[in-house]
């Protein structure tokens, strides 16, 4: 049985979890392990399904509707037997047989769950609702990749998971913040009263190969201007602070979770902390020393700063990020210079 370490009263899950499939305990037929990944076209997403696919053993299938997935990023595993791709919106009810749920779907980038945040609330919520039903009916292990938006704007520095968090719950960032809280929430009661196998991880800023360009994030905002020879647009003050991880790492931290014995939630993220402008200084420096760096008005309710503690990581998981932000960069510039067709400057 799973091991709380959530961050409110401990709980006891009375109820035992849901018998998994029969395959799973036959004694002269060892069946694959079957794995959903929703959201499994995205960005980390994708590469998750990189990682689990390089073992024989897992089939994985991934559902996405693509909003800002792509089948790109999937390329490589079309039409290889163990892997299948379903067009599909979590909002809707899913029936499929599988072992473990890694539950992704949702548009992280404040320009794409701001442009319908009636959609993100229900993707963050009804698609919650939908995996744990399904995890219900068929014995599965869910784990949900919540955000460490859950902090809001922290008042605690570094934010460990016993931290509530500072949240506007009506402000326009909401949707993504409050609908995640609210999936959490949906995972432990479907834990406590019907014992269903949950993993929570609260991942921090991440970055790598295939980020969409023009996505608002910060690194791949960056990225993509120092490529363009545009000026770097840095958010007033430039003194708000986020920590960058790797995508291979948090991966990494995500697998180890599922296959650990911890419900969670556990921060998932690098403590290594950049103002705004120190990343924008690293990345002209690193790809572009020519272009300027301006700044332009901030957007509501924009956290001043982010650090994850991840003390229960290293000590209930044995993980910790191994990639820095210096050794980072250079792939994602790569990956965009490809995608861009715009090659580096001799």
């Amino acid at each position: 049985m799973a091991k709380e370490a959530s961050n409110g009263d401990n709980h006891v899950t009375t109820k035992p979890p849901p018998e998994p499939s029969p395959l799973r305990k036959a004694k002269f037929f060892q069946a694959n392990m079957r794995i959903l990944v929703t959201g499994g076209a995205g960005f980390i997403g994708s590469h998750l399904v990189d990682k689990l696919m390089e073992n024989e053993k897992n089939e994985v299938i991934v559902v996405d509707n693509y909003f800002t997935g792509s089948k790109d990023n999937l390329r490589q595993w079309i039409g290889h037997p163990r892997f299948e791709l379903i067009r599909h919106d979590v909002t809707e009810p899913l029936l499929i047989e599988v072992d473990q749920i890694y539950h992704l779907a949702c548009p992280a980038s404040p320009i794409f769950y701001k442009y319908n945040p009636v959609k993100t609330i229900k993707t963050n919520v009804i698609g919650t609702l939908n995996m744990l039903g399904l995890a219900k009916r068929v014995g599965a292990r869910l784990l949900l990749t919540s955000t460490s938006e859950v902090y809001g704007d922290p008042l605690v520095h570094p934010q460990d998971e016993s931290y509530w968090g500072n949240v506007n719950p009506i402000g326009v960032r909401s949707c993504y913040d409050e609908g995640k809280r609210v999936a959490e929430t949906l995972m432990f009661d479907y834990h406590r009263q019907h014992g269903i196998e949950i993993r929570i991880a609260r991942i921090f800023n991440t970055y790598g190969p295939r980020m969409n360009i023009d996505d608002g994030r910060v690194v791949s905002n960056f990225i993509a201007q120092a490529i363009r020879d545009e000026p770097l647009t840095v958010q007033l003050p430039g003194t708000q602070t986020r920590s960058f991880c790797y995508v291979s790492d948090m991966v990494d931290g995500l697998i180890r979770l599922m296959e650990g014995d911890n419900t969670g939630p556990i921060n998932i993220g690098n403590p290594g902390e950049f103002t705004m402008l120190e990343l924008a200084e690293t990345i002209k420096e690193t790809i572009n020393p020519d272009v300027k760096i301006i700044t332009v008005e901030n957007t509501p309710d924009d956290p001043r700063q982010r650090k994850p503690d991840i003390t229960k990581a290293n000590e209930l998981l044995g993980w910790e990020p191994t990639v820095k932000l210096r050794e980072g960069l250079p792939l994602m510039e790569e990956d965009f210079r490809k995608r861009l067709g715009i090659s580096r400057k001799n």
